[in-house]
């Protein structure tokens, strides 16, 4: 009558990692794509100031695609759920940090930036803070 099976399904594990590698792949994606944009559509529109804030939230997308991509591989042998909070909390953060400097960027192009995006880039830097610190923890505990 009941299914007292203790032993993780592997289908779900690997859909898990398959979603996280999809993501990853579409993150570096789009950070070529953003970084072309920027470095060839931007360059003469925005500050030089503005066009390294630009770069900054490209760069630390590709960081943590990278990052995305680490745990997706780590997460075939150790089904942590650490590893897939790290997953999450790097996904937030490309959203929150990255996210909101290229909205800053942009929305300097009319006159003046507004400011109040910056005050949500730091909520995206403490989010990477959070996924590395899982995927230290994931990696050192196991399950």
């Amino acid at each position: 009558m009941f299914n007292y099976n203790l032993e993780p399904d592997s289908r779900i594990y690997s859909k898990r990692m398959k979603n996280i590698l999809s993501i990853a792949a579409l993150s570096g994606l789009l950070c070529v794509v953003i970084g072309a944009f920027g470095a060839h559509g931007l360059k003469p529109v925005l500050s030089p100031e503005m066009l390294t804030v630009f770069e900054t939230g490209v760069r630390y997308q590709f960081y943590h695609t990278l990052a995305l991509i680490l745990v997706a591989l780590l997460y075939q042998t150790n089904q942590s759920k650490w590893l897939m909070r790290s997953a999450y909390f790097f996904l937030a953060g490309i959203a929150l940090f990255s996210g909101s400097l290229y909205a800053l960027t942009l929305s300097s192009i009319d006159g003046e930036a507004l400011r109040a995006l910056g005050a949500i880039t730091p909520f995206g830097g403490v989010c990477f803070i959070f996924g590395w610190g899982f995927l230290f923890w994931g990696v050192r505990k196991g399950k």
